[in-house]
C-alpha cells in the first residue's frame, strides 16, 4: 500500500450493497450473537437482583446469561481439553459455575459476560480482515478488451487472459493484467503498486500492472502474467501469508494461563479431597473448595491486564489513534525498531511546487513565470498541473484564460495564453537548472513561450511538518534509528529522508521487497513497527510485529491490515501511542503484582485457617475493583498528554511498577 495514497483508486465508486452485506455478515457471527444475548440478560437480571426482587425474577435471566455467554468459551475450552490443554476459557466457566454454586451468582455472570465479549470482538476483527484481503482483488477489473490477430475486439473475463494475449486499455480504464505496452502513450497511476506520487509515463516497451489506472491515452498491452500471478494477486497472498505466519502476541496473563489453570484445578481438587479423606464433612469440604476457587480465580488478574490496556485504547481513540485491540496496545509498547513508508506517511502524498526559476533574458520574474505556467495548466487534471495552479493561487496571482488546450501523455500540455503559445512539458534541453533540480530529487518542468524556454519549475512531495520530530521521538523510544522503505526513486527517497532525519533508506521496493526488509529486521531479533498507508504497504504492515496506517491517505487494505490507524493524519501521534502503550504495560505489571498479593493472602488464609465465604468474596471483589480503578487512570487526558510529552522530549517511558526494575523486566 503505497503510502502515496492512490487518489484515483480511492475515488472509485463505492459499493454500498457489498459493504452492507459485509456488515450483516459480521453481525451474524455466532460469537457476537451469544455475547450480545449474555450481556442483555445480565443487564436485565442485575437491577432486579440489586433491588431485592424474588429469585424467580432474576434467576432465569442469570441462568440464560450463563448459558449464552459460557457456550462459546466453554466449547473452546473443551476442545483445548481434548487436545490435552487446559486454558483459562474453560477455567473461567468452571469458576463462574462454582461461584454460582455457593451463591455468588452475580460474580459468575459478570465473569462470563467479560469472556464472551472478548471472544466476540476477536471474531469480528478476524472477519473484517479476511473481507478486506478478499476485497483487494476488486482493484483489478473483472473484464478486459482482448484483441485478436485481425484486430477484432472481444470483452472477456480477466481470468481467461493468457500470456501473450493483447488487450486494449482505453483512457480512464483500469488495466486488466500485468504486461508490456506494445504501442500507445499514456500516464498510469500506479501508486497502489509502486508508491510513486505522480502518474508514470508509459510508452511501448514499458511494464504496466493489473489494477492500475490508465490516464488520457489508449494503450495496447501484451499480457505477461496470468491473473493469478499478477502483482495485485501476489499482494493478497503476501498479506494472507503474513497474517497466518505472524506469531500471535499474547497478553502476559495468557502466557502463564496453562500453568495457572492446571495449578488452580489441582489445588481446588486437593482442597476438597484432603479434608474429605481426613474425615471432614462433605458440605464443609465443598464449601472450603468453592471458597478457594473463588479467591484463587483469576478475575482480578484478568482485570489487572485489561482495564489499563482498554483505557489506553479509549484514550488513544479520543486523540485520533484507533488501536484495534488490547493485545495490539500491549504489543505496540514492545517495538524496538521502526520502518516508515515515504509517500503519504513521511510526506503529504501530493506534489507541491518547490522552485520557480525564470531563465535569464526571459523577461519574467518568478510570479510571472508561475502565472504563465498555471494559466496553461488550468484545464489539466494531472496532479502536477493541480500543484502548479495551487501554487499560483496561493500567491494570489491572476491567471489568464487558456485556449487551444492540448495534452500529450508523458510529455505535457500546450495552450494559447494571451495570444501566445505556451508549453509546460518534461524538459528535453540539458539546462543546468533542470539537472540541479533533478539531482535534489525534484521533478523538473520546462515552461516555454512561442517555442523558447523561459523557465523551469521544480515540484516534489512535501515532507510532513511534524515528520522530523516524530522520527526523532521514535528513535529515542526504540533506541534505534528508523529506516525508510519506499517504492519511489532513490533521489526522491534520499531527499525526503534527509529532511525528516532518517538515515537508513531503501528505495525502489515492490510490496514483496518491503516484506523482505521487515522480515530481515525481525530475523535479527527486532520487533518492528511498520508505518504506511498504501496498498503496497499492506503485506509489510501485516508481517511486522506492529503495523500503523495513516488514516487520511490510507487505502482500505492498509487500514484493515494495520493494527492501529492514525485518523487525524498526524505522524507525531505514532510515538505518542507507543509511549502510552509502554505506560499501560507498566500499569499492567503494577496490577498483576497487586492482584497476585491479594490472591496469595486469601488463599493462604483459606488453607491455613478458616476464611469466611463473605470475607473471601469481599477480598476477591475488593482486589478486582482496586486493580480496575487503577487501570482506569489511563482514561484521563493527562495520560495522553504525558505520553505525548515524553515522546516529544525523546525520553524513555518510566517504569513505575511497585516491584521496581524486576517487575518491569517481566514485560520487556
Amino acid at each position: 500500500m503505497p503510502s502515496t495514497d492512490t487518489p484515483n483508486l480511492r475515488n472509485a465508486p463505492p459499493a454500498p450493497p457489498a459493504r452492507d452485506a459485509r456488515r450483516t455478515r459480521l453481525l451474524a457471527l455466532p460469537e457476537a450473537r451469544w455475547a450480545a444475548a449474555a450481556l442483555l440478560l445480565f443487564l436485565l437480571a442485575l437491577p432486579l437482583h440489586l433491588a431485592g426482587a424474588p429469585a424467580w425474577a432474576w434467576g432465569p435471566p442469570y441462568a440464560l446469561a450463563y448459558g449464552c455467554g459460557g457456550w462459546e468459551p466453554g466449547r473452546a475450552g473443551l476442545r483445548a481439553l481434548r487436545g490435552r490443554t487446559l486454558d483459562v476459557d474453560l477455567l473461567m466457566v468452571v469458576a463462574a459455575l462454582g461461584a454460582a454454586a455457593v451463591g455468588q451468582v452475580t460474580d459468575g455472570a459478570l465473569l462470563i459476560v467479560i469472556f464472551a465479549t472478548s471472544g466476540a470482538l476477536e471474531a469480528l476483527a478476524t472477519a473484517r480482515t479476511a473481507d478486506s484481503v478478499r476485497g483487494l482483488l476488486g482493484l483489478a477489473p473483472a473484464t478486459a478488451a482482448r484483441l485478436s490477430e485481425d484486430g477484432t475486439e472481444r470483452t472477456v473475463p480477466v481470468e481467461e487472459l493468457a500470456v501473450g494475449d493483447v488487450v486494449l486499455v482505453r483512457p480512464g480504464e483500469r488495466i486488466g493484467a500485468d504486461g508490456l505496452v506494445l504501442d500507445g502513450a499514456s500516464e498510469v497511476d500506479q501508486a497502489g503498486i509502486t508508491g510513486e506520487p505522480l502518474p508514470a509515463a508509459k510508452r511501448a516497451g514499458d511494464e504496466v500492472f493489473a489494477g492500475t489506472l490508465n490516464g488520457t491515452g489508449a494503450l495496447r498491452v501484451r499480457v505477461g502474467r496470468e491473473a493469478g500471478d499478477s502483482v495485485v494477486a501476489r499482494i493478497v497472498e503476501l498479506v494472507e501469508e503474513a497474517s497466518e505466519t505472524k506469531a500471535p502476541t499474547q497478553l502476559f496473563v495468557e502466557r502463564i494461563e496453562q500453568r495457572y489453570s492446571l495449578g488452580m484445578v489441582a489445588a481446588t481438587l486437593a482442597v476438597f479431597a484432603v479434608p474429605l479423606l481426613a474425615g471432614a464433612a462433605f458440605t464443609d469440604a465443598l464449601l472450603r473448595a468453592m471458597t478457594f476457587m473463588i479467591v484463587a480465580s483469576p478475575c482480578a488478574v484478568v482485570l489487572a491486564t485489561m482495564p489499563p490496556l482498554l483505557s489506553a485504547v479509549a484514550n488513544a481513540g479520543r486523540h485520533g489513534v484507533l488501536v484495534k485491540s488490547a493485545v495490539v496496545m500491549e504489543r505496540l509498547g514492545r517495538v524496538d525498531a521502526v520502518a516508515l513508508d515515504k509517500t503519504g506517511t513521511l510526506t503529504e502524498g501530493a506534489p507541491h511546487v518547490t522552485d520557480v526559476r525564470p531563465l535569464p533574458g526571459s523577461g519574467l520574474d518568478a510570479d510571472g513565470l508561475l502565472a504563465l505556467a498555471a494559466a496553461a495548466e488550468q484545464p489539466s487534471e494531472h496532479p502536477l498541473a493541480r500543484a502548479v495552479v495551487a501554487a499560483a493561487r496561493a500567491r494570489g496571482l491572476t491567471l489568464a484564460d487558456a485556449a487551444d488546450f492540448a495534452s500529450t501523455p508523458g510529455v505535457g500540455v500546450t495552450a494559447t495564453v494571451a495570444g501566445r503559445s505556451v508549453a509546460v512539458t518534461a524538459p528535453i534541453e540539458p539546462l543546468s537548472f533542470v539537472a540541479e533540480l533533478e539531482e535534489a530529487g525534484r521533478t523538473a518542468v520546462l515552461v516555454s513561450r512561442d517555442g523558447a524556454a523561459v523557465g523551469v519549475l521544480g515540484a516534489a512531495d512535501r515532507v510532513r511538518p511534524d515528520a522530523a520530530a516524530a522520527v526523532a521521538a521514535l528513535g529515542a523510544l526504540t533506541g534505534a534509528a528508523p529506516v525508510l522503505l519506499t517504492g519511489d526513486n532513490p533521489r526522491a527517497a534520499r531527499r525526503a529522508a534527509a529532511e525528516a532525519g532518517v538515515t537508513g533508506v531503501r528505495a525502489g521496493l515492490l510490496p514483496q521487497d518491503k516484506v523482505a526488509a521487515v522480515q530481515e529486521l525481525e530475523t535479527a531479533g527486532r520487533r518492528v513497527l511498520m508505518v504506511g498507508d498504501g496498498v503496497n504497504d499492506a503485506p509489510a504492515l501485516a508481517a511486522a510485529h506492529s503495523g500503523v496506517a495513516m488514516g487520511r491517505t490510507g487505502s482500505d487494505l492498509a487500514l484493515e491490515s494495520a493494527d492501529a490507524v492514525v485518523v487525524r493524519d498526524e505522524l507525531a501521534a505514532v510515538p505518542a501511542v507507543v509511549a502510552l502503550s509502554r505506560r499501560a504495560r507498566s500499569m499492567v505489571v503494577q496490577n498483576l503484582v497487586l492482584a497476585a498479593a491479594f490472591i496469595a493472602v486469601l488463599v493462604v488464609w483459606d488453607l491455613v485457617g478458616t476464611l469466611p465465604l463473605p470475607l473471601g468474596v469481599l477480598g476477591h471483589e475488593g482486589s478486582t475493583v482496586l486493580v480496575g480503578l487503577n487501570g482506569l487512570r489511563l482514561l484521563r487526558d493527562a495520560a495522553w498528554d504525558r505520553a505525548a510529552g515524553t515522546a516529544a522530549a525523546g525520553r524513555p517511558v518510566a517504569w513505575r511498577a511497585v516491584t521496581g526494575r524486576a517487575a518491569a523486566g517481566v514485560l520487556r
